[in-house]
């Protein structure tokens, strides 16, 4: 067991650390199938014996290339450290800056084996979601970061730690990019190559910028998702005895369970893994499993009479449960199923992101391993299935939704036959290339929220203490009941007495895994009016230690994705990728601790520019009006967008920002001119 002083020592090099290979009973990465030519092999190799004196590169040399042929990538088996890996108090840390502390905690917490999917491969969520593309970039930092004062900066390539560089104070101490490929070459085929070179990296969102709270996020996220789904589509509040179906018990999926105990209804969620499915009971995220479809429809049926509150795992494959849903349907008349999304990893779908149905998950692994192309066909032909089930309950009572992972995407890309001719039926008639024949929940359940400023905000406690995360929870409940009390609109009221409650709830389901982090969903005045009570309370010594503010790259401003995020952005903007690149760099000049930009993330490589931060609340003046200035940017660059964009919602709280901020002056768009004239103007 290496202590945190060993940690920050650099490479351990004399003696070598004891190979002891990939670790038994922890779940590992798929393995991958870069495709690369022996010239190509050589170059990884090359890139990754370039982190070692030439004294030990010959016996690394054998073991990095066996790993390479064996995984499809060089994760340095060797070098990950025995010491536990979480989250440790602020103060244990040997640095010269607490940011610098703050920033190893939240590294620590995104490789914790409780909180990361595949924690030897440095994937903290998605099946793909890197920290670090190899074990020897995570020693360096560690490094720089103990060594790194207040007039340094670090600066991270998709994992690669550059070096740390001359700057001032007021400037980011570290500065990430993630997948920053040229755009003629950020392909998913690119990407494989590139990756195993150890040249660039996908970070998802919150892996590459180190500031994944565990699935808690996802869960708040779910659980507003949930609720408002049942407003939109059912037209009710309460959610008692109605169903929801989707699959995923993984990093992020996993969170589906236990918010649909929080809402109140019924969920059946789906999973092939069934470590994942074990690790989320033993969790008590999920309430009940199952390995046999009889028994998931008799347990629906029961529970649906009693109006129970029931999280039910199914160890299966989500296309076996919604065929059976249809077949109910079809020989019963009895719709079993109200709500419905899915939360597989479908932006990596042909490398362990999605398995087909017509394999059992280690045969299908096997045949990943073996034969790529085949288990694509397999995949493809499972999403023009899952599909076809999904459309027969749709001519029901029932309403599905797709969850940001790209399923909709890539079920239209799964064509087939010999003409093409057979296809999932997802198109939307007289639709623009962001809309399907179902919508994305940004399109109809979360987009108005965006719209209004609201978004996923973050904080996480870096003494450790759940008793300053107590503190921080009382301190936002009462700023949010503090804005009702002196009258906000319908709308935003609502937002806040669902936040609100959800501070309550959290605290009650015992949410926190990893760090002592919460999260909720604010717009840019309660972030600010959180930000700062937080920090007089740090002031003060009610809260122990410093606190490091966030939020999810899924937000307001900090994501350009046509398929997810600006999916409901109509003036040909949507794949424009603008506002996240501003987002980032007007963060850095406004205070942030630390910036990151990524390529890729929830809807996958290629198909998504997404920015976050970090932001070191500390108890001083000057942090304060850091919070003040950067916040206030974070939000209001989205809402501008989506101002301009033509969203009468966004105009409404624009206008009013610009009234309470002399300093913002935005431009608005006028009224778009009648059907009329546009037709005359382009008459031949």
């Amino acid at each position: 067991m290496s202590s945190l002083q060993v940690l920050c020592s650099g490479l351990p090099l004399r003696p070598l650390p004891e190979n002891r290979g990939r670790w038994p009973g922890v779940p590992h990465a798929p393995v991958r199938t870069p495709g690369l030519s022996p010239a190509e092999e050589r170059l990884a190799l090359r890139n990754a014996l370039r982190y070692f004196p030439p004294d030990v590169q010959r016996l690394l040399a054998a073991e990095f290339a066996q790993e390479l042929r064996l995984y499809g990538h060089i994760y340095m088996y060797r070098f990950c450290p025995t010491i536990e890996m979480r989250a440790y108090p602020i103060q244990q840390y040997p640095c010269r800056t607490r940011a610098a502390a703050a920033i190893m905690h939240m590294i620590m917490n995104n490789l914790d084996p409780a909180v990361a999917q595949f924690p030897q491969e440095l994937v903290t969520y998605g099946g793909n979601g890197q920290v670090f593309s190899n074990w020897a970039q995570f020693w360096l930092t560690m490094s720089y970061l103990s060594k790194m004062t207040e007039e340094q900066t670090l600066v991270m390539y998709s994992g690669h730690p550059l070096g740390l560089f001359p700057s001032s104070p007021g400037a980011p101490r570290l500065i990430i990019t993630n997948g920053m490929v040229i755009p003629n070459y950020s392909s998913r085929t690119e990407y494989e190559k590139l990756f195993a070179l150890g040249v660039t990296m996908y970070g998802q969102m919150t892996a590459g910028s180190y500031c994944y709270i565990g699935p808690q996020g996802i869960v708040h996220g779910t659980v507003l998702t949930i609720l408002n789904a049942g407003r939109r589509y059912l037209g009710i509040e309460n959610l008692a005895g109605k169903v929801f179906v989707t699959s995923g018990l993984g990093g992020m999926s996993g969170a589906q369970a236990k918010a649909a105990v929080i809402v109140g209804c019924i969920a059946v969620i789906a999973e092939v893994d069934k470590a994942a499915l074990v690790k989320r009971h033993q969790q008590g995220w999920l309430m009940e499993v199952t390995d046999s479809l009889d028994h998931c429809i008799e347990r629906l049926r029961e529970a649906r009479k009693k109006k129970e509150v029931l999280s039910l795992g199914y160890h299966g494959n989500v296309v076996d449960l919604w065929e059976r849903l249809v077949h109910e349907l079809d020989t019963t008349g009895e719709l079993l199923v109200d709500l419905g999304s899915d939360q597989t990893s479908c932006h990596n779908p042909f490398n362990g992101g999605y398995y087909p149905v017509q394999l059992g998950f280690t045969e299908a692994q096997s045949l990943l391993a073996s034969n790529p192309a085949e288990f694509k066909d397999l995949v493809q032909e499972s999403l023009r299935r899952h599909v076809s089930a999904i459309n027969r309950l749709a001519k029901e009572n029932f309403f599905f939704w797709d969850y940001g992972n790209a399923f909709l995407l890539e079920a239209q890309r799964a064509v087939a036959g010999p003409t093409l001719a057979e296809r999932a039926d997802v198109e939307k008639k007289s639709a623009n290339k962001t809309e399907f024949r179902y919508p994305s929940y940004v399109q109809h359940i979360m987009g108005d929220i965006f719209s209004q400023g609201f978004g996923p905000f973050r904080w996480v406690c870096t003494s450790g203490d759940p008793q300053d995360l107590a503190v921080t929870d009382q301190l936002a409940t009462s700023v949010l009941e503090n804005a009702i009390a002196e009258g906000v609109k319908t709308s935003v009221k609502l937002q806040y007495m669902d936040n609100v409650r959800w501070i309550r709830e959290a605290a009650k389901h015992q949410l926190v895994v990893g760090s002592q982090a919460r999260i909720l969903y604010s717009d840019q005045k309660g972030r600010v009016a959180i930000a700062v009570a937080i920090n007089q309370a740090i002031a003060s010594g009610k809260v122990k230690a410093p606190v490091v503010l966030s939020r999810d790259h899924h937000d307001v401003s900090g994501t350009d994705s046509p398929f997810r995020e600006t999916s409901n952005i109509y003036d040909g903007s949507a794949f424009c990728a603008d506002m996240a690149v501003q987002n980032f760099v007007g963060d850095a000049c406004r205070g942030a601790t630390w910036v990151a930009l990524h390529n890729g993330g929830g809807v996958g490589w290629g198909e998504v520019i997404n920015g976050g931060f970090g932001l070191l609340l500390d108890g001083t003046p000057e942090a304060e009006q850091r919070a003040r200035m950067m916040l206030s940017w974070d939000v209001s660059n989205g809402v501008a967008r989506r101002c301009w964009s033509g969203n009468p919602k966004a105009y409404e709280i624009i206008c009013q920002t610009m009234q309470e901020n002399s300093g913002l002056e935005v431009t608005l768009p006028h009224q778009v001119a009648e059907e009329g004239i546009l037709q005359q103007a382009l008459r031949p």
